[in-house]
């Protein structure tokens, strides 16, 4: 995974330059996901490694149907051509975390042990606004196996209030 992230960072360095430049950062981001999720597929996963395949066949199916960007159809077919599509789901990630944080946006994951309504997640959007400085994009996600509480997410920082975690670490305490 390692190896990946460092073969992606350049790739997602580049990338987010060229769509900055030409004003498509979100297009871009759409686009990046699509072809991420497309590698991902076992299916094609199984023929990027196919020597009897060439770079434009497989540019040509990890494409988002309808209307592509040009430039960003060649720089697929420069991943293709250097046989890095592998790296894709790591550029994309690194491409959107460099655009949060150059629109000031941080990206939060909470995860509770059950859903949580509108106006509590609201709440904590607002609570993580404050501590951040920037805006929240939230996204939710529900694992019964928390028990109680939740776990946020937020790039660097994770604040687990599950009642799993305390219940661990007392578990820990009276072990000692």
């Amino acid at each position: 995974m390692s190896q990946t992230l460092t073969i992606a960072r350049p790739y997602a360095r580049a990338a987010f330059a060229i769509a900055r430049e030409h004003g498509r950062l979100a297009q871009w981001s759409d686009q990046l996901g699509f072809a991420a999720r497309a590698v991902a597929e076992p299916s094609v996963h199984a023929v990027l490694g196919d020597p009897r395949l060439d770079a434009q066949s497989l540019v040509d199916v990890l494409l988002p149907p309808g209307d592509v960007d040009p430039v960003f159809r060649e720089f697929i077919s420069v991943l293709a051509e250097g046989r890095r599509l592998e790296a894709l789901p790591e550029i994309s990630g690194l491409f959107d975390a460099q655009r949060a944080d150059d629109e000031h946006v941080v990206k939060a994951l909470i995860t509770s042990a059950n859903p949580l309504e509108a106006d509590e997640v609201a709440k904590l959007r607002d609570a993580l606004r404050k501590r951040f400085g920037r805006e929240v994009e939230v996204s939710t996600a529900v694992d019964a196996s928390l028990i109680g509480g939740a776990v946020i997410d937020a790039g660097d920082v994770v604040i687990d209030g599950s009642l799993r975690t305390k219940l661990a670490r007392l578990g820990a305490a009276l072990a000692n």
